[in-house]
């Protein structure tokens, strides 16, 4: 029997593969069958649930934001059709395809129908293949109104690479560790200012202790497409504010064109006393389990030392936290003034010893328009300068 008699009789004896084998031929015939296909930015603009077709897998290490996880094949189901690819030849592989796909016809357009209310989705695959457009077919004959992501997920992640290289202005919230930057920050979206949090879209605080108390991380390519997704709605014309960090948040890479702008912005730290940053972390950290808590410690242990690792995992063993984080802010204190002499924007210090968030966000927008309606400023010098205009000193790296 030659190839084309024997895909014949496969599509004979199984009525889902035939089915799905009718689909182009019915797709060109009506207007009806073929759904909207738009460019990212139009795409992500348009109306109807996102639902992502590819594997489990690729979805979770990376996809559109909001979007609902809508698998055409199970991981395995997909690693059965790349190895028959490899192995056979495409018209194999998608006939195997189509073979399991086939009998999930009903159940596809049942979910569908359970996730949207008004019959308009839109979709995607990796790059705008044979998986979209068959779950496209599918749902038009059922009755959706359908729209198609061009290039699929491929071509979204080529708009995530050119939307995070928009320049925009940034300014920069420092601070030692435990000044409470988060709370200023989201204080300062709350006084309407534009804020960018990394943080919270890499769901880590940054530290040795960043991961304690929040959710999994998410890879480094799914932190882009937040990121991209919150710098696309910001303004260009008006000021980002974004915490001061290293490149890496725990095991999320900043973006190299964002980390530079981030590098070369104006810095507006605030400073707060001693006891009052110990006793916000406290407050942060005083409820999490000695067990991580500890740790979290011995992981600086390279940095700390062995005497001074120790010491503070014994303060935690006997509930005495207050004592562990004295003995953990030298190094960061160290750290964090090693990383601000590396900046090269303009840096400007605001006194917040005492005073509320709200308060604190009353004088970074006063200094902040200063800092933009004079930009050249020249540095001040840490010796006999006020401390609202105060460079830290140069300190050797801790690393």
């Amino acid at each position: 029997m030659d190839s084309e008699a024997y895909r014949s009789e496969r599509l004979r004896v199984n009525p889902a593969l035939l089915a799905f084998a009718f689909m182009p031929h019915l797709a060109t015939q009506t207007h009806r069958y073929m759904p909207t296909t738009l460019p990212p930015t139009d795409f992500l603009n348009a109306s109807g649930i996102l639902l992502d077709v590819r594997s489990p897998a690729e979805f979770e290490h990376g996809h559109i934001p909001g979007a609902a996880s809508f698998p055409l094949f199970s991981n395995e189901e997909r690693a059965q059709v790349g190895t028959c690819y490899k192995q056979q030849g495409r018209d194999e592989a998608v006939e195997l395809g189509l073979t399991i796909a086939g009998p999930k016809l009903a159940q596809f357009v049942a979910q569908a129908k359970a996730l949207t209310h008004d019959r308009t989705l839109r979709l995607h695959c990796w790059r705008g293949g044979m998986r979209s457009g068959s779950m496209a077919w599918l749902m038009e004959t059922a009755g959706f109104q359908v729209t198609v992501l061009d290039r699929g997920y491929k071509g979204f992640r080529h708009w995530v690479h050119t939307v995070v290289t928009e320049p925009k202005p940034v300014l920069t919230l420092g601070g030692m560790t435990g000044s409470g930057k988060t709370a200023v920050l989201h204080q300062l979206a709350a006084q309407g200012e534009q804020i960018l949090d990394l943080e919270h879209l890499a769901n880590h605080r940054g530290s040795s202790y960043g991961n304690l108390g929040l959710p999994p991380q998410p890879s480094t390519e799914h932190f882009e497409n937040l990121i991209a997704m919150q710098w696309v709605r910001l303004k260009g014309d008006r000021p980002v504010w974004i915490e001061a960090e290293s490149r890496m948040i725990g095991s999320c890479r900043v973006p190299d064109a964002l980390f530079q702008r981030m590098m070369t912005a104006p810095v507006v730290q605030i400073e707060r006393s001693r006891p009052e940053r110990m006793a916000l972390l406290l407050q942060e950290y005083g409820q999490m389990g000695h067990g991580p808590l500890i740790t979290a410690t011995e992981r600086l242990k390279k940095r700390l030392g062995g005497e001074r690792t120790q010491k503070a995992a014994d303060a935690i063993r006997q509930g005495n936290l207050a004592t562990a984080i004295d003995l953990v802010l030298d190094y960061y204190d160290k750290t964090y003034c090693y990383d601000l002499q590396r900046r090269q924007g303009q840096l400007e210090t605001i006194n917040a010893t005492g005073l509320s968030d709200v308060e604190i966000v009353a004088k970074l927008i006063t200094r902040s328009q200063q800092m933009i309606n004079q930009p050249n400023r020249p540095h001040s010098n840490q010796v006999g300068a006020p401390l609202e205009h105060r460079v830290p000193a140069p300190v050797p790296s801790p690393h």
